[in-house]
């Protein structure tokens, strides 16, 4: 296991710029990794985070070599296209950590480059907006990290919180990490659909009404098929993930509110695309994710 020293993130949309930012102020020995049309144009127009310009130390596939760590922060849809642009960057050693929503990028990211060295993580309780080349956030949230299996905290993944927990991003090492990602999921699956086909910032399900209604509606499906995979969210936990979105300023948004303001798919297949499949599994109706899926299925078939 190798010491952490360099690091590559491919992907600077809102959360990906956030934390590109935070490595990159903290002193991390960072490349962003991209084609070279987007090195070109990034290094051109520039990238701004709250304000500032941020010019990051760019890293296109014909300058390759391994990192130590790598951090994949796409969209589902730029997924497998991320992984032929950072291939040059992985090595035998290199821990990788996929930061996309939903259950499914690990092993998608494994089937590539191998299981053995990717860590599974969620990232939550930022409130990043990205317009255009412009990042603003007030809360920069944290990443939850773990291996794939439950059980104590690996040294690895103790080696990496500290790493990050050192160079600006916030992490918390845990021993039951997939189920964790079922509770990001979870939280997923109710706030970004009820903004995105409500048409509404946080502050729009911050307060009785359809909106909030529809978002805990999926929320409670989506804890529904959790157990079924065998991954308990508890009421406790449930009431925990209500809160931290409750605490989110209300201007903000989510990336499928972003996504449908851009009028660009999103990634509604993640969330409850993924019910309605699950719930066919089981033999499980569950009408509000049906509902949300065929109404942002209209909504996108108008762009």
């Amino acid at each position: 296991m190798n010491e952490i020293k360099t690091v590559g993130l491919i992907g600077l949309g809102a959360v990906g710029a956030l934390y590109a930012e935070r490595l990159l102020s903290s002193g991390a020995d960072l490349r962003v990794i991209a084609d070279e049309a987007r090195c070109a144009r990034y290094a051109r127009d520039g990238v701004y985070v709250n304000g500032k310009r941020v010019d990051f130390p760019y890293a296109a596939p014909k300058d390759a070599a391994p990192v130590d760590l790598l951090l994949i922060v796409t969209k589902e849809g730029g997924l497998s296209g991320a992984l032929d642009t950072a291939a040059g960057f992985v090595g035998p050693d290199t821990l990788i950590i996929s930061l996309l929503n939903g259950v499914t990028s690990e092993g998608i990211v494994a089937e590539r480059f191998g299981a053995a060295n990717v860590l599974y993580s969620v990232a939550q309780g930022m409130d990043a907006v990205k317009e255009g080349s412009r990042l603003t956030y007030v809360h920069p949230g944290r990443i939850v990290l773990g291996e794939k299996e439950p059980g104590g905290i690996s040294a690895r993944v103790q080696m990496t919180a500290d790493y990050l927990n050192g160079h600006g991003v916030a992490c918390t090492p845990v021993g039951d990490m997939v189920r964790r990602q079922w509770g990001k999921l979870m939280l997923n699956v109710g706030l970004n659909q009820a903004c995105m086909v409500f048409e509404c910032d946080y502050g729009g399900v911050q307060q009785p009404g359809r909106a909030r209604e529809v978002m805990l509606g999926a929320m409670r499906e989506a804890q529904h098929m959790a157990a079924l995979e065998g991954y308990s969210i508890t009421e406790e936990e449930f009431a925990e993930w209500v809160a931290l979105l409750d605490s989110f300023s209300p201007d903000g948004k989510p990336s499928m509110r972003q996504d449908g303001e851009a009028r660009r798919k999103s990634e509604v297949e993640l969330f409850s695309g993924t019910m309605v499949r699950l719930g066919a599994k089981h033999g499980v109706n569950l009408p509000v994710n049906a509902w949300l899926y065929e109404r942002v299925k209209e909504i996108e078939s108008t762009y």
